[in-house]
């Protein structure tokens, strides 16, 4: 089955609007859109109701707060539906206390070293998602380790005992500009995990275009916001 996804954006404990990657020009999530009148995260969950929830940790991502700014609402989250976490995670040493708050934890290629991965997963089987993090058509990463191809990278995972992968565009992300369905196509060929997409889905036909490709699952989130995509998918 084809999983939706939806994507929270935590900042400042607040559900806030990504839009391209620009994380310093982010707004609260109710000042757009059309299914919740609120940016808290609790009360946002409570009226969706989704059956799997991405959060995004943006004060870690950002570097703009502590581990525990939002950790408190994540956990509130985690409690009610299942939830994969993206803390930005550059340390082994962190993972323990993120898997305490989330069913998985989601480790980037921005911020993880494949060393990190690859202890993870070894310890924490099933419950590792890796993110292939996209921007300017480059892959984001600090580890040389990790290949400029994300196709390369794809081939390496395929050896770590990982749940999904990601390809996050985040170029892509709160703009609704579509699917890369050849580049989706050639991702899906070389994995032996199920490939999520994050970024650019704008409606059900780009769901149907997802399917089509193998990919198994979409993060989601403008385009629920917006009703491209009724928020029935996602429960």
């Amino acid at each position: 089955m084809f999983r939706m996804i939806f994507v929270l954006d935590i900042y400042n404990r607040n559900v806030v609007h990504a839009k391209g990657g620009d994380r310093k020009h982010y707004h609260l999530i109710h000042q757009t859109s059309e299914i919740c009148n609120s940016s808290n995260p609790i009360e946002i969950i409570e009226t969706i109701r989704p059956k799997e929830v991405y959060a995004a940790d943006m004060n870690i991502l950002q570097g703009t707060g502590s581990f525990d700014t939002n950790y408190d609402v994540i956990s509130s989250i985690s409690e009610k539906t299942s939830t994969m976490v993206d803390m930005g995670i550059t340390s082994f040493k962190d993972i323990s206390e993120a898997l305490s708050i989330a069913d998985k934890i989601v480790l980037g290629t921005e911020t993880a070293s494949m060393d990190v991965i690859s202890k993870a997963a070894y310890n924490y089987p099933g419950r590792i998602n890796v993110s292939i993090d996209k921007k300017d058509d480059k892959i984001l990463k600090t580890d040389p380790d990790i290949p400029d191809n994300p196709f390369d990278i794809i081939k390496i995972l395929n050896n770590v005992d990982i749940q999904d992968v990601i390809v996050l565009d985040m170029d892509s992300v709160g703009t609704s500009s579509g699917v890369d369905s050849e580049f989706l196509s050639n991702a899906v060929s070389c994995s032996k995990h199920d490939i999520l997409l994050g970024g650019g889905v704008r409606d059900i036909d780009d769901i149907e275009t997802l399917k089509n490709t193998g990919v198994k699952g979409a993060l989601v989130a403008t385009a629920l916001h917006n009703r491209s995509i009724p928020v029935e998918m996602v429960r």
